[in-house]
């Protein structure tokens, strides 16, 4: 990898361009991550019951095809189970087959805008060396995301006793998404670092820090299945969950299966392990403010922001728009994070501190 990338008779490297090509991917991973999450929200995610790399990229353009994807979806268990006694008409399927196929575009467009550029860079000799294999893990990561979502969609689609996709192959597409954003803005930061010094080497993960990723990881977890499941529509009630402070919990089935699939502990677990999160951030936040101002003033807001939204969803009855800002600024907090966890890294080593860009 590293021949193909830096040869003897390598051009200039270019890490600050290569920096914000991969900040420009960080912004449409925010998107992609948004828009599922209103994928998830307005149940579209069984609209589309094919993976057609191609011919799947421009939507039914006539009155019979968009018949012929209709008659696709009513075949589906969700169709049948949940589009209630007066069914769906043409419009409201559109309307859902609209949030699936965006969701899918997207997904072809961080594609493209990653592997061209990536290959533009490549072909100039101007990727910095040791920097190509990251470049091809998170092109890998893409891929499989893609690969991902259709293993997800397929649990929904080829089920007959499922009106939903599996909360646990949507919680694994959902991590992957933010793993790849975290990659781009950690390596981003590293070349702007390395636009400013050459002799600077990548930042390393802290002891602290890596228990930070651990909590959030939690965190993330838990909402994702609280998402897939319907959890959020346990309790409409803050702090309390329908008028207790611990809900009642069926643990007839064993506690593996009601920790991983009872909607009222589930909801409850993301409620207060959001806090065990707050203290994790604050710690970062408060660790990070002697070396970088911004990156603690991000973790706060960033943290601060997601837990009003979290109580608003709730207390809206799972409203769309603000269910989906809660996901925006649940990405937003994984960028800032990232940014603060990097500053450390830095830090911690004895190297200047990271421009602050």
């Amino acid at each position: 990898m590293s021949n193909l990338f830096r040869p003897a008779a390598a051009g200039p490297a270019r890490p600050l361009a290569i920096a914000r090509w991969l900040e420009c991917v960080a912004v449409l991973v925010v998107m992609i991550v948004v828009v599922g999450g209103i994928t998830r929200l307005t149940e579209s995610g069984l609209s589309i019951t094919e993976w057609n790399v191609v011919s799947g990229i421009l939507p039914p353009l006539t009155q019979g095809a968009w018949e012929a994807e209709f008659a696709k979806y009513r075949a589906t268990a969700e169709f049948r189970m949940e589009s209630g006694p007066a069914g769906m008409d043409l419009a409201a399927f559109q309307f859902i087959f609209f949030w699936e196929w965006f969701h899918r575009i997207l997904g072809r467009v961080i594609g493209v805008a990653f592997l061209l550029p990536a290959l533009v860079f490549a072909l100039r000799r101007a990727v910095p060396a040791g920097y190509g294999w990251r470049l091809a893990a998170m092109f890998a990561l893409i891929c499989g995301q893609g690969a991902l979502g259709w293993y997800m969609v397929s649990s929904g689609v080829g089920n007959t006793d499922l009106t939903d996709v599996s909360h646990f192959r949507l919680s694994a597409h959902l991590l992957t998404a933010l793993f790849l954003l975290a990659g781009l803005v950690w390596t981003a930061r590293d070349l702007r670092q390395l636009a400013k010094d050459a002799g600077a080497r990548p930042a390393r993960l802290t002891a602290g820090t890596a228990v930070v990723v651990a909590v959030l990881f939690v965190q993330v977890l838990l909402g994702a299945w609280v998402a897939g499941l319907n959890a959020g529509h346990a309790a409409y009630d803050w702090p309390l969950m329908n008028g207790r402070l611990v809900p009642e919990v069926d643990w007839s089935q064993g506690a593996v299966w009601t920790v991983t699939h009872d909607p009222f502990l589930l909801q409850f677990l993301h409620r207060w392990w959001a806090f065990v999160a707050v203290a994790a951030l604050v710690w970062l936040a408060r660790r990070v403010r002697p070396v970088a101002r911004f990156d603690s003033l991000a973790v706060n807001i960033a943290f601060g922001t997601m837990v009003l939204l979290g109580i608003a969803t709730v207390m809206s009855g799972v409203s769309l728009w603000v269910a989906a800002a809660h996901q925006l600024v649940g990405a937003l907090t994984v960028v800032a994070t990232v940014r603060a966890m990097h500053t450390l890294g830095w830090a911690n080593r004895g190297a200047a501190t990271p421009a602050q860009a």
